[in-house]
């Protein structure tokens, strides 16, 4: 079965879009900032066309497949090119369902590497080196050795914000964000749930998240032609964005 079938999307008449600025050379030139609800990191090109939020929970192992062999490398190269822009929505729910304090812990990190100008970077790290669901395994010492991978980011300030959960404020309301964004059956959407121009990619072509080739394909299904996405939304109907709180 083709790409465009599992989709059921037509990708025809596409093309190379013209006055684009110029790609990003490295991951550590893409701005980065706080949304103003406090709760949502972007990153990317504000000004781009498009947006993909995402809500993750650094202890899920889906949201690492998505990020290290699925769509989110496929996601990078977007931003980088600065066709997208990144949103974060960064839950913590599995400390309570798995027992321990790992998800809580990366998520004040990468708080504190935001403060650095050095969250994706960090992002990608954490993901790459993402301990078993069960084992509690983002520990402070932890935490701290993998930032050494970054370079720059291991200071006094990053060290103190880590051991002390200065951003714990910051986690508490990245999870509630999480959990309203959730419908009343089942508290969250789940990770990861990815939402593209406000729409979020329902559950029938839910893989699509986990296969590079499909993903890039809607990506670029959705930038020269939105109307399609609108179309196949309404279609499709999943619930309603405007019910999300992001």
């Amino acid at each position: 079965m083709t790409t465009m079938a599992v989709l059921g999307l037509s990708l025809a008449g596409c093309g190379q879009r013209s006055g684009v600025p110029e790609a990003y050379d490295t991951l550590a030139e893409v701005p980065e900032r706080l949304a103003p609800n406090g709760t949502t990191i972007v990153v990317g090109d504000r000004d781009a066309e498009m947006t993909v939020h995402l809500y993750e929970d650094m202890r899920c192992p889906f949201c690492e497949e998505f990020e290290t062999t699925g769509g989110g490398p496929e996601l990078q190269k977007a931003v980088m090119r600065r066709d997208v822009k990144a949103e974060y929505t960064l839950a913590s729910f599995l400390d309570d369902k798995l027992g321990g304090s790992g998800s809580k812990k990366a998520a004040n990190a990468l708080r504190a590497a935001l403060d650095a100008g050095k969250f994706a970077e960090y992002h990608e790290v954490l993901y790459a080196n993402q301990p078993e669901e069960v084992v509690d395994g983002f520990t402070d010492a932890r935490l701290l050795e993998l930032a050494d991978q970054v370079d720059g980011l291991r200071t006094p300030a990053f060290e103190s914000a880590v051991k002390t959960m200065k951003h714990r404020p910051f986690v508490t309301a990245a999870e509630h964000a999480y959990e309203v964004a959730g419908t009343e059956a089942r508290k969250g959407p789940g990770t990861p749930t990815a939402v593209i121009n406000d729409i979020r990619v329902p559950e029938e072509i839910g893989g699509v998240l986990y296969d590079p080739t499909l993903f890039a394909d809607l990506l670029e299904l959705i930038q020269d032609r939105p109307g399609e996405w609108q179309a196949y939304e309404n279609y499709h109907a999943p619930p309603d964005p405007e019910d999300y709180e992001f």
